[in-house]
């Protein structure tokens, strides 16, 4: 019995990143939360340290005010304390409580004190104060300030006293409590503004990149040629390379478009000889005429497929190292030119490297060489250089094939570049050689230079590709 087949299970679409947005506003809320946090922790810290220093001069003004200046001590050195205190000390429950400390034994609490339990408290020498707290009593958790003073009488003797204010800590945080759910209240408020601020400040710092898509939309629906607004300078290079990679999509359609009408267009001409002299001969000159117009389709088509291969500038293409494909380039002729004893001279930049296809280059310094091997009469010079521009990625490439050959006439340079013209009917080739060269140098938007060589006093043609 076969097994049944195995279901295929549909695997989970890959989760869409975060914008941009959603990032910086969720980084820049948490930002936002761990500092405005760390505000309220510290001015809480720093609120109950004023509070704290608040509390010690208050209670050590109601010692000196409210109950020193208030108690004294009889002829014979007894302590006669505070008659009539101030209501908050007379007041049982009221928080606030006061206790002296007197000789033998002796001690006296205010009338919110009574039932209290303050034996904490030591005698203090006179002269000496102390604040501290919070301390655990029957009345709950207090802060206290006492004093060391004394009362003089008959003169020259006096009694030593300690007098003591105490408060209790529910006031104290309570007032915290309030002061802390008021800062948050208002740290909240002023977080929610922040985040509204950042978010329309992001917004706006956006709306470049949001430019830019829209620019490429309007690319993409065919009603602008290429991205046309003004950007930051952040953007500037993305937005030119992304306008760099439009055109060359573009022109690459259009060179394959017209090499395939030119290609068609050059057949004609060839296959209406072949065809008259196929039907109007059959002799032998006939067949030679045939050979010479097959030769010439060949030629042809050769020279069209060679540019519409030509892949022309990129901007995200991979660097191709120079000096190895020149060597073996020029081994390849050395052979094929054998007889003629050819010495070819490089003159390479170190990292010197070709930025498109490899194919392109190959055809840019194989028909150079070419060229100034078959017009060479022993010497022929490559030479490579680099040429940096600031504010550039990519430096720019300047190739120059120099030889010893005859050299070409000012007057006849143009004539010599044009497709199927050679400099001498004599020397064997297509004429198309150069004509390749100089497609693919504009395809890459560079400049093919040709004049004199100045060592050699032959030929001397100079490829100058941009920086990028």
């Amino acid at each position: 019995m076969p097994s049944p087949a195995p279901t295929a299970t549909s695997e989970p679409a890959p989760r869409r990143p975060l914008s941009l947005a959603a990032r910086s506003a969720i980084t820049t809320g948490f930002v936002l939360a761990a500092f405005l946090g760390l505000v309220g922790v510290v001015m809480s810290v720093v609120k109950k340290d004023t509070a704290l220093n608040s509390l010690q001069t208050s209670l050590r003004d109601s010692a000196v005010t409210d109950i020193i200046t208030h108690t004294d001590v009889d002829r014979y050195g007894r302590l006669l304390p505070p008659d009539s205190p101030p209501q908050k000390f007379s007041q049982p429950g009221s928080g606030l409580y006061a206790l002296i400390l007197g000789p033998n034994g002796y001690r006296w609490k205010s009338n919110s004190a009574l039932n209290s339990d303050f034996s904490f408290l030591k005698p203090l020498p006179p002269g000496k104060d102390q604040f501290g707290g919070p301390v655990d009593t029957r009345m709950g958790r207090v802060y206290y300030y006492a004093i060391g003073v004394t009362f003089d009488y008959l003169g020259n003797q006096s009694t030593p006293t300690t007098v003591m204010v105490a408060q209790t800590e529910q006031q104290l945080e309570g007032e915290n409590a309030v002061y802390r759910r008021t800062l948050a209240l208002w740290l909240s408020v002023l977080g929610v503004l922040l985040i509204v601020l950042q978010l329309l400040l992001l917004r706006w710092s956006l709306t470049p990149l949001r430019k830019v898509a829209s620019d490429m939309s309007r690319v993409e629906r065919g009603d602008s040629d290429h991205l046309d607004s003004q950007y930051p300078l952040e953007l500037t290079g993305l937005t030119e390379r992304i306008n760099a990679f439009i055109e060359s999509e573009r022109e690459q359609r259009t060179r394959y478009r017209h090499t395939l009408a030119d290609l068609a267009h050059s057949l004609k001409t060839p296959l209406a000889v072949i065809r008259s002299q196929m039907e109007s001969a059959s002799e032998e000159p006939a067949r030679r005429d045939v050979l010479d117009q097959v030769r010439r389709m060949d030629e042809l088509v050769a020279y069209q497929l060679a540019r519409a291969a030509t892949s022309g500038r990129q901007t995200f293409a991979a660097a191709v190292p120079i000096a190895g494909h020149a060597e073996d380039l020029v081994q390849s002729l050395e052979k094929v030119y054998a007889t003629k004893n050819v010495l070819c001279e490089f003159d390479i930049a170190d990292g010197a490297s070709f930025h498109g296809e490899l194919n392109d280059l190959l055809e840019l310094m194989g028909n150079l060489l070419e060229n100034a091997f078959k017009w060479t009469r022993h010497h022929v010079l490559l030479v490579v250089q680099k040429q940096p521009q600031p504010g550039r990625g990519r430096p720019g490439l300047l190739i120059s094939v120099e030889d010893d050959g005859p050299g070409i006439a000012e007057d006849k340079i143009e004539k010599v570049l044009q497709r199927g013209v050679r400099g001498d009917e004599r020397v064997q080739g297509h004429g198309i050689g150069l004509s390749i060269v100089q497609d693919i140098v504009r395809a890459y938007r560079g400049e093919l230079v040709v004049d004199r060589s100045p060592d050699f006093g032959g030929a001397r043609f100079s490829v100058k590709l941009p920086p990028e």
